[in-house]
């Protein structure tokens, strides 16, 4: 194929690993900012977003030529809102080169430039580049994927991810590892060579199956429904007939189900891990459960010769889809290590917290936290209604404010819309904040304010809305 010149100026379409090509126009780099090494590249400022990235050569095509073909084979908001800027970027260039044809040229008047938006890897901000009804990795390339760090050098993007983790060490003796751009580096993370076992295809193991599939990793899955288990064979995943043959034919055996008793039979019961850990063998138990029953798992699984890790997981359905989880760790340090890339494809950050039992202490609070806060903002929802408030209203106040998130704007929109499809379980919440209640008990320290919600959450449930997303603790206040 012949070589296409192009120069600063030009409209283009760039494709970064192996995301969908995105229209943008390459553009002077800071002068501070260094090319990458190695092949020849381009600085391309991308429409639909404040993002840039240095692109290949190769990875470039003309926008005019291409247009038709692009849009055929790529769908979506995000996207067709990026065509849509293009075309207003031609119709206002065109104006101004018939204005300066009539005018002439306008001496001593320049347009003021917007600063270059260079997005830290973890600024919240990024949500925005998000439709919610849309998956991002799939349709918007830019989101979080080729993001410039303001406070280091830009990597490349050649490098091999195992030079772009950024590790904090903190005084508390807790751990952050995060990959610079969320789920995988320009679709370029390095599955591990060890063989992966996964159990529980729920809400969220989906999702992190079907990341860890897309990035490379050899996968083999079971689930309690095996039915379940149909797409990711399609998607090329193995499959195990049962949790102990996971067990016996992995290195790294993963699991994800809804509360302790789950986790506990998944390991303990019959044909369950423990009967297919030998020494070396990996469990990473990522429900959200008790410390006392990740202590239990732990013990059982050492003394068998295996390593344990505890990896749960913060997020909901549509971040576990999107790669964008956060994942909390404990246990055995190697174990950890050894799942740097999984935990790269499944989520943005994950944090080792220490010994194991630390992960689920600091997940039930982040969960207790956002359980009553749920039952909060719905609390004030039906409270605007009653007083005869417009529910809009107080939604489009709230989000101009400090509470604003994209939390709050989801959660309250989709309640104004009747929507409680389950992007996180009513049941799995109001399950957390009993258990972080029971923990409070132990701890002798007062959890009022979860108590409180619990026992709305335990209305809703009673009202048959276990099933239903935790926004639907709204329905607690209007029966």
């Amino acid at each position: 194929m012949a070589t296409v010149h192009l120069r600063i100026g030009d409209l283009v379409w760039g494709k970064l690993g192996r995301y969908p090509p995105w229209p943008g126009k390459i553009v002077s780099p800071p002068k501070d900012l260094k090319k990458p090494r190695g092949k020849k590249c381009h600085f391309v400022k991308f429409f639909g977003t404040e993002d840039h990235a240095w692109i290949k050569v190769e990875q470039l095509k003309p926008y005019h030529p291409h247009k038709e073909e692009m849009i055929k084979i790529n769908k979506g908001k995000r996207f067709q809102q990026a065509v849509d800027a293009v075309e207003d970027f031609l119709k206002k260039l065109k104006g101004k080169e018939q204005n300066s044809e009539g005018k002439g040229d306008s001496k001593g008047k320049k347009t003021p430039k917007k600063p270059l938006k260079i997005l830290d890897e973890d600024d919240e901000d990024l949500s925005a580049l998000r439709d919610p009804s849309e998956k991002p990795v799939k349709d918007d390339p830019h989101f979080h994927h080729f993001l410039l760090s303001q406070s280091e050098k830009p990597a490349s993007s050649m490098e091999p991810i195992s030079k772009r983790l950024k590790i904090i060490e903190e005084d508390t003796a807790s751990t952050s590892i995060q990959a610079a751009d969320s789920t995988a580096i320009n679709g370029s993370v390095t599955p591990t060579d060890k063989r992966i076992g996964f159990l529980g295809l729920g809400l969220m193991g989906s999702g992190i199956v079907s990341n860890l599939l897309k990035m490379g990793h050899v996968v083999t899955v079971w689930n309690r429904t095996a039915e379940k288990c149909d797409l990711f064979i399609q998607e090329g995943a193995r499959l195990g007939r049962t949790p102990a043959e996971v067990a016996s034919m992995c290195d790294i055996t993963f699991s994800c189900v809804s509360d302790p008793k789950a986790a506990r039979d998944l390991v303990l019961g019959p044909s369950g891990v423990l009967q297919g850990i030998r020494p070396g063998k990996c469990y990473v138990e990522m429900s959200t459960v008790d410390p006392e029953t990740i202590t239990k798992l732990s013990q059982v699984i050492t003394s068998r010769g295996g390593r344990f890790l505890e990896a749960p997981v913060a997020g909901s359905q549509q971040l576990s889809n999107d790669g964008m989880l956060v994942i909390l760790a404990a246990g055995d340090r190697t174990v950890y290590e050894d799942c740097s890339s999984c935990f790269q494809a499944m989520g943005k950050t994950s944090f080792f917290l220490g010994e194991a039992g630390n992960a689920a202490r600091m997940m039930l609070i982040l969960n207790m936290v956002q359980g009553s806060f749920m039952a909060t903002i719905a609390e004030g929802l039906t409270l605007a209604q009653a007083t005869g408030q417009s529910q809009q209203t107080f939604l489009d106040i709230l989000c101009q404010g400090q509470m604003a998130s994209t939390f709050v704007d989801q959660k309250c929109q989709n309640i104004l819309q009747g929507n409680f499809k389950p992007d996180y379980y009513l049941k799995h919440i109001q399950k957390d904040l009993r258990l972080a209640i029971s923990m409070g008990d132990m701890a002798n320290h007062p959890t009022p304010m979860a108590a409180a919600a619990n026992e709305v959450y335990k209305r809703a449930k009673a009202l048959d809305q276990s099933d239903n997303d935790i926004s639907a603790v709204y329905r607690a206040y209007i029966h």
